[in-house]
């Protein structure tokens, strides 16, 4: 079953127009469905500007919608609804192919290697959790 990205692009902005473009929801299922699901939010769809639209204009196109508002001072403002299979998402975790290996046990370290001092009392902390006196304070086997 295909994961389809509906997909906008608005223009945002005032003196300085730029695009910005979101996903607006993913639907699983087919394109049929994702189409109309696609069409029915780009109709609802209202866009941070213009604020006071003079005219409406709402088209279907290919695999999407086109939605043109006119406001004042003669300024257009476009919002295109795009339907997108979605085939890649860096955010969605993998699905493990196996489970780990286990790690090789470390051997015991010399007893004539320098060891960091035992942990004493409980350390004294900061709001934010960081230890007031740093780990390498008043050791004495570093340089």
């Amino acid at each position: 079953m295909a994961t389809w990205g509906l997909i906008v692009e608005t223009t945002v902005g005032g003196e300085h127009k730029r695009t910005k473009t979101s996903v607006l929801a993913h639907v699983e299922g087919e394109r049929e469905e994702a189409l109309a699901e696609l069409e029915r939010r780009a109709r609802d769809f209202v866009p941070q500007h213009p604020w006071n639209p003079k005219r409406r204009r709402f088209f279907r196109h290919g695999d999407g919608f086109l939605l043109v508002l006119d406001g004042s001072w003669q300024q257009s403002y476009s919002t295109r609804f795009t339907l997108a299979e979605l085939l890649e998402d860096s955010a969605a975790a993998p699905e493990p192919a196996e489970p780990p290996a286990p790690e090789p046990a470390e051997p015991p370290a010399p007893a004539d290697s320098v060891q960091p001092p035992p942990a004493g009392p409980a350390e004294e902390r900061d709001a934010d959790g960081v230890p007031v006196k740093p780990a390498w304070l008043g050791r004495t086997d570093l340089p």
